[in-house]
């Protein structure tokens, strides 16, 4: 099977910076047609226009929580491509929970932001994948969320965040379930000890943070962004043709050594 990503169309989500904006690139890359989503215009904009030859990106901004902005954002990347191969749900926030404040709301807004905004659009761009496989065999598409460890790692104040990449996971395991008979895979990757756009601006605030990071992952150090890019692009492609349901870690290790109170993204 082939790793091969090229001339498919792939929709990723949370583009405009981080780890969304590193697999955006390393797709744009491979040959593939890439639709760049994010709520950020202004920093959507300037990243492609950064890219080397951005004949093969466009870039889609908008509220991915409201359901006609999903709609459009799929509607945009037909016209422009006439299909949609991949999904990558990358968008991702980070809010600390109060875990004894019956007035914070920030669970909610976790599982509206990093559960149901992917769940959604998984839902449209499958419906799509189903209709544009109608008349073909074979694989119809694949779908790659962006998890954490935080799902089986957790913090009082990151309780939130924690319940909605568990979520995240459990979808994943459900949607794989639902669409596989569909030939439509559906994969995550959760991460840990990688510089994604919340990694950075947490170390800008606790730089003291980085060292015991550092010393709670087995190899020792923080994967830059484009580390995880790889096994996206694996989950995508045919070489994964039989791959389906699975969450894949990618976390120097982080998760075998005793949990300790440090971010987790």
């Amino acid at each position: 099977m082939s790793f091969s990503i090229a001339g498919k169309t792939a929709i990723i989500t949370g583009a405009a910076n981080g780890i969304g904006l590193a697999v955006a690139r390393e797709f744009a890359d491979r040959g593939a047609n890439v639709v760049m989503a994010d709520m950020d215009d202004e920093q959507l904009s300037k990243e492609v226009g950064d890219f080397p030859d951005s004949s093969n990106v466009i870039h889609f901004a908008g509220d991915l929580r409201e359901r006609l902005t999903i709609a459009n954002l799929l509607s945009a990347t037909v016209d422009a491509f006439e299909r949609v191969d991949i999904l990558v749900n990358a968008s991702r926030q980070i809010l600390m929970t109060d875990p004894l404040d019956m007035d914070d709301d920030s669970v909610e807004t976790m599982l509206s932001q990093n559960l149901m905004t992917s769940l959604r659009l998984s839902q449209a761009v499958a419906k799509r994948m189903i209709k544009q496989n109608e008349d073909e065999e074979g694989a119809a598409g694949a779908i790659v969320n962006l998890s954490s460890i935080a799902a089986c790692r957790t913090q009082p104040n990151l309780m939130g965040y924690s319940m909605a990449t568990a979520a995240l996971d459990q979808m994943t395991r459900g949607l794989a379930t639902a669409l596989a008979e569909h030939q439509i895979r559906v994969n995550a990757v959760a991460i840990g000890s990688v510089m994604s756009a919340s990694m950075q601006n947490t170390l800008k605030e606790h730089p003291e943070y980085r060292k015991t990071i550092e010393d709670n992952t087995l190899l020792g150090r923080i994967a830059p962004a484009a580390e995880v890019t790889d096994t996206v692009r694996y989950l995508a492609s045919d070489a994964a043709g039989f791959v389906t349901g699975q969450v894949i870690t990618v976390d120097g290790g982080r998760t075998l050594i005793d949990p300790v109170q440090t971010p987790v993204h």
